[in-house]
């Protein structure tokens, strides 16, 4: 017996019923851990270059160093211009990670 087919709005054809494969929807956590809402968060704050990843069609180590780089970059920018410094950390229940101690200059 075949699945029978409802038209689509858009005009496609689609077939009633279960999709390919068990459901995995009760493998799922019923919330996110702490490193996905981390994982969230910082995808969030790079929005942009997951926009202009979208974009590529040739990736090569080049294309990857180029984004790891800027990634990082954005990185070090929202870490100069929090608010609070360390928020990221404090808000998914991370250890702010102390400061680097740098020997006093002579003027």
């Amino acid at each position: 017996m075949s699945a029978e087919k409802a038209p689509d709005p858009v005009g496609l054809t689609l077939a009633e019923g279960p999709s390919d494969g068990p459901s995995t929807l009760s493998a799922m956590n019923k919330s996110p851990s702490r490193i996905d809402l981390l994982e969230l968060d910082i995808d969030l704050r790079l929005t942009d270059l997951w926009r202009e990843a979208a974009d590529i069609t040739d990736w090569n180590l080049e294309v990857v160093a180029a984004f790891m780089r800027a990634a990082y970059g954005k990185g070090y920018c929202d870490a100069l211009t929090e608010d609070a410094p360390g928020s990221l950390c404090h808000d998914h229940g991370y250890r702010i990670p102390a400061r680097k101690r740098t020997p006093a200059t002579e003027a």
